[in-house]
Order: structure tokens, then sequence, then C-alpha cells
């Protein structure tokens, strides 16, 4: 039994074989953001961040669904008209482990779109480091269906993945699209059958915790970091966070490395890998 087992209950979350998987658990309504899973999904994300038995995150969706977006009823309709001060706290919570928790998050993130997924769901989307999708997944910007424009941070996040045209195309029509579709506009990583997604997402959890997990941390963040920045300001960052990475590494990933490059000659790139001692 998970160690987290009914601790939430709006998510599932399960830690097996140092990869922690969160599971957006409302399959009825699609996994649909509610006011109740933004709140829990804070926890979940801040409690997993300290646990040492989860080195790699996962996020997916129950049942068909990875999340059909944020819940039309309980965050919109059963909202209106409240105080200015509970609309600021529900914003807050959407955005505070939607993308300000998950875009800078400490460990790994693998979004694994295992279906349905649309509107609001592209920002912890894009916001997750890596992501695949199943072939037969199903994305969408519906909105503009609604009556409205796509909220928080969605339009900056497919900015950030998808090309201009496609983005603004997706928008302004609500029409939907495939995981294959998605990979081949570099919103997902790739995209193969439902039937192959978790052996997919296992393989490329794998790839990552035989990394040292301090310095994978600092170049991940380091690219985030460097997009907002000019070309003078990476160059003292980026400087910055390669002497911090040679100073806080405990595992002295640079030295390994180098000495299996140089010395053992054990890595061969493209052929083999760095090993962590």
């Amino acid at each position: 039994m998970s160690k987290y087992a009914a601790r939430w209950e709006t998510v599932k979350v399960d830690v097996e074989n140092r990869i922690g998987w969160i599971t957006l658990n409302r399959p009825e309504k699609r996994n649909a953001m509610s006011p109740t899973l933004n709140r829990e999904m804070i926890d979940v994300l801040e409690t997993l961040e300290l646990d040492e038995d989860a080195q790699v995150i996962v996020l997916t969706g129950a049942g068909d669904s990875w999340t059909a977006g944020m819940d039309l009823k309980e965050y919109f309709r059963e909202n209106d008209g409240k105080p200015e001060i509970f609309q600021e706290r529900l914003r807050r919570d959407c955005s505070q482990w939607q993308w300000k928790l998950l875009r800078m998050y400490s460990k790994p993130t693998i979004a694994m779109v295992n279906g349905w997924c649309f509107g609001g769901a592209f920002s912890p989307l894009v916001a997750c480091d890596l992501a695949i999708a199943a072939d037969e997944a199903v994305f969408g910007l519906s909105e503009i269906n609604w009556g409205i424009p796509p909220g928080n941070l969605v339009s900056k996040a497919v900015a950030d993945t998808m090309g201009h045209r496609q983005a603004l195309h997706y928008i302004m029509t609500g029409d939907t699209f495939t995981g294959q579709e998605a990979a081949a506009m570099g919103l997902v990583n790739k995209s193969v059958p439902r039937a192959e997604l978790r052996d997919a997402v296992l393989a490329l959890a794998d790839k990552l915790l035989a990394k040292a997990p301090v310095v994978l941390r600092i170049a991940k963040n380091g690219f985030k970091r460097c997009r907002e920045l000019n070309w003078d300001q990476n160059e003292d960052y980026l400087y910055a966070k390669v002497d911090q990475s040679n100073f806080r590494d405990p595992e002295k990933g640079r030295a390994q490395g180098l000495k299996q490059f140089l010395d053992d000659k054990t890595i061969k790139p493209g052929l083999q890998t760095f090993k962590r001692d």
C-alpha cells in the first residue's frame, strides 16, 4: 500500500522505484482541476519535493484523461460574484502549482499525457520538464467555445512551445489535435501508442535517474531561466550556475565524468554515457 494512500481527495500518489507517480484523480470529471484539486496539488508537490524516495516525478491522469482543464462549474460558475479576495485565492492556488512550483521544481518532472488535455491543462503540461503523450490523446484550446480567452498562462505556455501559426490557429478555432500532432509541433517530446506509454515514460525516467541530481536540476533550471535573459545576462548567469554545480554537487559528477571520458575511456558520446558511481 502506498504510504500516501487516501491522504488526498482528488489526487493519488504512489512512489515506486524512485519515481513519484502523481495521478489527478477525478476520472468522472475528466480530471478537471477544481479549487480542491488545486489546493491539494500544492501540498502534493511540496511533500514529494522533500521525499528522498521520489527522485523523478511523473504527472498523469486517472482513466482516459490527463486533465480537461479547469472545472467550469466548480472553479468559475460557483464562485462568480464572490468577494475579490476569494477570487484572488483561487487564482493564486491555481498558479502556485500549475507553473510556479512545477516550472522550477527541484526534481525532474515528466508529463505522461494519457488522454484528454484541454485548456488550463496546457499550463502544467508545459511547466513539466518533459512530456510524452499517447497517440490517442486529444488536445485542445477550447476556451473560445465557452466565450472566454485562454486563462492563467495558457497563452504563454503555447507561445513557448508551439509555432506561432499553430498556436493562434488552435486558440482562435478551438480545434482539437492528436498526440502525434502535439509531438510534431513541439508541445510534447514524443508520442507513442497508449499501450506503450507507461514503458516509454519509465525508460525516460530511468535515464534521468542515472544523472547526478544536483547537476540535472541546475542544468534544467538554468535552461529555463536563460530563455528570459539577454546574452550578456546569460553569460554571467550560466557561468555562475556552472560554478554552483561544481561546488554543490556531493557526487562530484564533473570529476567522475572527466575521469570516465579522459582516463577510463568509458564515455563515448552517442554510444556510452556517464554512469554515476
